[in-house]
């Protein structure tokens, strides 16, 4: 018995132990899990309008980061996470820049700037006002089809396997299929994730309109000025093809998820990567690269209040997503990487304004070139992505026209653009292309326009 004991005893040390080492080889993993958890939280709460119970089953709902417990503050507007008592990390919540997850040294107190924001209604129908769309019909459009196509991308009762939060198709700007999960409709404002990044790319096209930038130019990045980086055009960062190392991998401690949960400034830490290709030898996905474009937009504008307002200036309220908000790093800088919020009309308005080659209503808000530029395949990428858009070039969805072009973000947000059929499609939900067959999504409602 007494053996028995001491065998035991010593089982449950090697048990400890193990469970020492585990916590230990983790932790770093935990700080990011918690960030992750409590910046996700803050934003769902306070940006989306959404309950903590909604976002704890929705958003949060998927391993590991449903490890994470949260507690949210509605008086000081604040989320606080952590991972079995570890690593806490704390999100705050500033109307105007939206959510942020903070470090020890962060003033919550300090004042701060935020954008001007100009949202004057106007008595025109969608997309143009803000009055209810014409009732049109087109001859031309089997509407059962689609409406059965959006229907089967959703899950059936009991079903959590493709998680469809909602789908809006639009043909010649009309509103032909629309269809939202339980708990979210038309107001629901909801996270784009990487779609941001050719909400960003936007502003350079816009720039470049008005003659104050050329993407060609070498970009203005002094740590790169003596050595092989000054080479780096704004244009390889923006074809994600200016050979700098990096890391986007969000299943471990890496360069893409650090930069997101852990570091202050987002627009710095792939200045300092090394170029291990020529620009435009090698194309490579990289959010690090879009939070620096970002940076570099910062510097263009005198002041930081011109830098605040200039999206929301020149197209995003100027089109009507008046609901759309860009997310802030603690250094006041967009997120251009991943933190846009909007509702999905609203994004689909995006999707319409590159349809229409940038002209909305009459006006011109950036060169019909720019639409080129970005949906012309960058090298080496296989057709698969232009100037911060994903393409169809390539044939990645086979049956689905080859000249669409699509806003990507993970968990299979998607604004789809396809001028052959003069559609915008607009996908949103938890699961991407492992729950949801995009090749026979896309084929069906395109088959379905005549």
């Amino acid at each position: 018995m007494k053996r028995f004991k001491k065998i035991l005893g010593y089982g449950f040390i090697v048990i400890i132990g193990l469970l020492v080492v585990a916590i230990f080889w983790n932790y770093p993993k935990l700080t990011i899990l918690s960030g992750y958890s409590a910046k996700n939280m803050a934003s769902s709460v306070f940006i989306g309008n959404r309950s903590v119970e909604f976002t704890d089953i929705n958003d949060n709902n998927f391993a590991p980061v449903n490890l994470a417990d949260d507690q949210v503050n509605m008086t000081k507007k604040s989320a606080v996470a952590s991972v079995f008592g570890l690593n806490e990390r704390k999100a705050i919540y500033r109307e105007g820049l939206g959510s942020v997850v903070i470090d020890d040294d962060f003033d919550e107190n300090a004042s701060y700037l935020i954008p001007n924001r100009s949202k004057i209604k106007t008595n025109l129908p969608f997309p143009y006002g803000d009055l209810s769309q014409k009732d049109t019909v087109f001859s031309a459009v089997d509407y059962q089809k689609i409406a059965n196509m959006v229907s089967s991308v959703f899950d059936k009762e009991g079903e959590s396997i493709q998680k469809t939060r909602a789908v809006l198709v639009i043909h010649k700007d009309q509103i032909i299929a629309e269809k939202y999960a339980d708990g979210l409709d038309e107001n629901s404002v909801l996270l784009g994730w990487s779609m941001t990044k050719s909400i960003l790319a936007t502003n350079y096209g816009i720039l470049q309109k008005q003659g104050k930038i050329d993407i060609n130019d070498k970009a203005p990045i002094k740590e790169w000025e003596d050595d092989e980086r000054k080479e780096i055009t704004i244009s390889n960062l923006l074809q994600m093809n200016c050979g700098l190392e990096w890391d986007e991998d969000y299943g471990s401690i890496s360069d893409a998820t650090t930069m997101l949960y852990l570091d202050k400034d987002m627009t710095k830490p792939q200045i300092y990567k090394e170029a291990i290709h020529k620009p435009n030898e090698y194309w490579y996905y990289s959010s690090g690269v879009s939070n620096l474009l970002s940076g570099v937009l910062r510097e263009h504008f005198d002041s930081y209040q011109e830098y605040l307002d200039f999206p929301y200036r020149e197209f995003i309220d100027k089109i009507g997503m008046h609901s759309m908000l860009i997310e802030t790093d603690m250094a006041g800088n967009y997120v251009g990487s991943s933190y846009a919020w909007a509702t999905v009309r609203d994004w689909a308005k995006f999707g319409l304004l590159y349809l229409h080659k940038g002209n909305w209503n009459g006006e011109q808000i950036f060169n019909p070139e720019w639409v080129d530029y970005v949906t012309t395949p960058t090298a080496t990428s296989e057709g698969d992505y232009g100037g911060h858009f994903w393409l169809n070039a390539g044939g990645f969805y086979p049956d689905a026209p080859k000249d669409m072009y699509s806003a990507n973000g993970f968990q299979g947000q998607r604004v789809f653009i396809i001028p052959s059929k003069d559609l915008v499609i607009v996908r949103f939900g938890l699961v991407g292309d492992a729950g949801v067959d995009f090749n026979r999504f896309i084929k069906e409602i395109t088959e379905a326009v005549k």
